[in-house]
């Protein structure tokens, strides 16, 4: 299926890029971000497990295991804080 990627802040600066469309086998965030990560270099470490890193699938905050679709967009962002 073909998912639309989107990075955002320090992952989208790491990675090189905004967005990016791909083709995947992945049934969930947590399988293509895996996926991602076995790309290894800057996705290896922006994407690396146990760092802090929050998604969006079609632009509502998800867990790893929500399932993908053709055509969804899946956002990587780092997490946020305010004051």
């Amino acid at each position: 299926m073909k998912v639309q990627l989107r990075y955002f802040a320090a992952i989208r600066e790491a990675i090189g890029q905004g967005t990016e469309e791909v083709q995947t086998q992945s049934h969930t965030v947590a399988e293509l971000r895996e996926e991602l990560r076995l790309r290894g270099g800057a996705y290896a470490e922006a994407l690396a497990q146990g760092r802090a890193v929050r998604t969006a699938l079609d632009q509502v905050l998800c867990e790893p295991t929500a399932p993908l679709h053709e055509g969804c967009e899946l956002a990587f962002f780092p997490p946020v804080t305010g004051g």
